[in-house]
């Protein structure tokens, strides 16, 4: 057999998965578009006027208002101040929830205490509640302590989140072998030590996406804060936006400048902690394969 012969097939067969390949860039591509359109559509909203959303058809290029815009947001509301309040927030509500919900999912998935099946089923039942139910409880309790129009109350409620417990459990089960917690054992660590030594630098890449859904979580929360904050200078960021609709007067071009400005935080936000989950992601594929 010759080399041409023997260099046929593999030609043939690279040419059948050239479509494939361009198939699938070509959905991923389309996928991006849609993903980012909305993003790209706020820009254009923010850059021009009302008078120009409301045209038929409706302005698609940026325009040169933004700057102008953004001083009417400034000095509509105290953006600064409530962005703050809610960068604190944020903030403390996702490091608590990535120490406790971790700190719970391990216990969870790798030692078996008495209850451990009844408590991690009431836990995924919990999951599955609307969390408007919760609502009159937690204020009921936030004003027996005496939070109520207080920043504090909005991270106590945040802080055992049953979709991270349950998301970190499944990771961990997988992602940290039994049999390094045996030997941990056998060289006298605790629970906390196999908890801080072992499980956590096993699970960056789930604690990267963690944190991200929990920041997103508290960023984007407008109803609890709404109800439970009474106190102006401790409005967070997205009550302190809703102020920006006045009844039929609305300026949505304004409006649109504050929220691409709020949602500035949340692309670096994003943009830190990607870079952890893809990181982690890909040495761990490079390690199983």
């Amino acid at each position: 057999m010759t080399t041409a012969d023997t260099t046929r097939p593999a030609t043939a067969m690279r040419r059948l998965r050239r479509p494939k390949g361009m198939t699938a860039h070509i959905f991923l591509v389309l996928a991006v578009l849609i993903s980012v359109f909305p993003f790209l559509w706020t820009i254009v909203m923010a850059t021009n006027t009302t008078e120009d959303i409301y045209k038929s058809p409706p302005k698609l290029t940026f325009g040169s208002h933004l700057l102008e815009n953004i001083r009417h947001v400034l000095n509509t509301i105290d953006f600064f101040g409530s962005m703050l309040n809610t960068i604190v927030v944020a903030s403390v509500t996702t490091a608590l929830v990535l120490f406790i919900d971790s700190l719970a999912a391990f216990a969870f998935a790798k030692f078996d205490f008495p209850g451990r099946k009844v408590l991690f089923g009431t836990l995924l039942v919990f999951m599955m509640l609307p969390l408007q139910l919760a609502v009159l409880p937690q204020f009921i309790l936030m004003s027996e302590i005496g939070w109520v129009g207080m920043l504090k109350a909005l991270a106590l409620p945040a802080l055992a989140n049953a979709f991270g417990i349950f998301w970190l459990h499944q990771y961990i089960q997988n992602g940290v072998p039994d049999e390094l917690l045996d030997a941990a054992r056998i060289d006298g660590a605790g629970f906390f030590r196999q908890y801080w030594n072992i499980a956590l630098p096993m699970i960056k890449p789930a604690l990267s996406f963690l944190a991200i859904y929990a920041f997103v979580n508290a960023w984007n929360d407008y109803v609890w804060p709404l109800i439970v904050l009474t106190d102006p200078s401790h409005v967070t960021l997205q009550v302190e936006l809703a102020q920006l609709h006045v009844g039929h007067t609305t300026d949505y071009s304004m409006v649109m400048a504050g929220v691409l400005m709020a949602a500035l935080p949340l692309v670096v936000v994003f943009a830190v902690f990607a870079r952890g989950f893809i990181a982690g992601a890909t040495e761990g594929a490079v390690q199983g394969s």
